[in-house]
């Protein structure tokens, strides 16, 4: 049962990771396109400015949960998780409340906290409790 659980944590860890820099890539490559998968639609006059600086970021936290997954780095990943969990906390408020808005829209962003809580949560338990078993 350990092992199974351990197994889907990592598993929906790397598809957010992955998702991340996907997201983050389209945002620099394919900024309107990206915009629209957002859930919001703004006039830029063809100044995707911010829509880089999104994605750049998008990327960066994509490659920084894929690494610490990858290295095993359980309680900077459950720290991570949980402390970025605010950015879709406030996209899911951005989109909701953008005018027009598609409820469909909101339905990636929720998930994302949701991740974000629980793999988060996750990963500091199982972190705290290897620790524990480690004689000083």
């Amino acid at each position: 049962m350990k092992k199974t659980i351990s197994s889907i944590a990592f598993g929906f860890t790397l598809i957010t990771g992955l998702l991340l820099v996907f997201i983050g890539t389209r945002f620099l490559l394919l900024p309107y396109t990206a915009e629209l998968a957002f859930g919001i639609q703004t006039p830029t006059g063809n100044d995707y400015s911010f829509h880089y600086i999104k994605g750049i970021r998008d990327l960066a936290v994509g490659l920084a949960i894929l690494v610490m997954l990858l290295t095993r780095t359980q309680r900077g990943l459950g720290i991570l998780l949980l402390t970025i969990t605010i950015v879709p906390v406030t996209d899911f408020l951005i989109v909701l409340n953008a005018p027009g808005h598609l409820t469909e829209r909101l339905y990636p962003h929720l998930t994302a906290v949701l991740l974000g809580i629980v793999l988060g949560a996750y990963y500091l338990l199982v972190s705290r409790k290897s620790s524990s078993n480690v004689a000083l």
